[in-house]
């Protein structure tokens, strides 16, 4: 008979793979930012796997939480990373790197849980199943949600980079106003069903890939 897992492990299942997933996408945008000349999240100590830095209470905690509770679907933000665009080298081009590197981490932690899930299989470990599959997920969630060019996130950087500066000026117009925009998108179910079909065809794609 399997043994129920005890809240304290649920709780960790769950919270260890959203907090590498926040923790890895955005030191991913300060560690290429470093490499292209931008070394403020160096400097202020923001190049680190140690979670409590990247964490925003209402982003990291409170709205995933209600969100997760009311509509079922886990959205939120870390304390972002923060960038100093006129020192990289060449600021339209590499500010589009440093976008995109965020969400290239997760895709990479996705083929790492996947890793994890295949190794629990094998040894018939549940909870290292559980989590590698939570890995997978939210990872998916968060790479896809961040390609989408609604500023802030990072598929818009990319878009702003390839736009002549005159509309990517008025492009960055709509920033203040973006995760209001994600937020009325949820609330109403828009984006899950945008986002649904593609995580779960991912996550399809990933299980064949590796036997899962």
């Amino acid at each position: 008979m399997t043994q129920a897992l005890s809240l304290l492990q649920i709780i960790l299942i769950y919270a260890i793979p959203i907090l590498f997933a926040i923790t890895v996408h955005e030191v991913a945008h300060g560690w290429v930012a470093s490499r292209l000349g931008d070394q403020t999240a160096r400097m202020m100590g923001r190049l680190t796997l140690n979670p409590i830095k990247h964490i925003d209470p209402i982003g990291t905690i409170i709205v995933p939480a209600l969100l997760l509770l009311t509509v079922g679907f886990l959205f939120g933000w870390a304390k972002p990373v923060p960038i100093t665009w006129r020192n990289l080298r060449h600021p339209r081009r590499d500010a589009a790197l440093v976008a995109i590197a965020g969400p290239f981490a997760n895709l990479v932690m996705v083929i790492l849980w996947a890793l994890v899930t295949k190794v629990g299989e094998l040894v018939g470990a549940k909870a290292v199943v559980m989590m590698g599959q939570i890995g997978i997920g939210i990872n998916l969630i968060l790479m896809l949600l961040n390609i989408i060019p609604i500023p802030p996130l990072d598929g818009s950087r990319v878009v702003s980079s390839l736009l002549p500066p005159r509309w990517a000026a008025k492009y960055s117009l709509i920033e203040p106003y973006g995760f209001i925009i994600l937020l009325v998108l949820i609330l109403f179910g828009l984006l899950g069903v945008v986002l649904g079909p593609a995580v779960m065809g991912l996550s399809q794609m990933v299980a064949r890939l590796f036997g899962l």
